[in-house]
């Protein structure tokens, strides 16, 4: 799937989705992916010394998906920015 021009691939598509975060983790850093979630757990994850894995956090409460597809719209040049300069962890509010 693609979205705004950047390949987006659920983890039940690729096998993880019975995975521990810790596997959802590794796998996107290895892969140069960026993890969305609203699991905070991900955010300790990202904050290891050494870490390489860059997230979005989604800080919305339940949502439809409509309203997360144009909270990300309405903020996707500022996370295009963010990641390209070098930020790995990014908050959606």
């Amino acid at each position: 799937m693609c979205w705004s021009g950047h390949e987006c691939t659920h983890v039940c598509d690729i096998g993880l989705d019975n995975a521990s975060d810790v596997e959802v983790w590794t796998r996107a850093a290895h892969d140069k992916s960026i993890v969305v979630s609203k699991d905070d757990d991900f955010v300790a994850s990202a904050n290891r010394p050494g870490d390489t894995g860059r997230l979005i956090w989604v800080r919305l409460g339940n949502c439809r998906n409509t309203a997360l597809i144009a909270a990300f719209e309405r903020v996707h040049d500022e996370l295009v920015e963010a990641f390209h300069s070098g930020h790995r962890i990014v908050e959606v509010r």
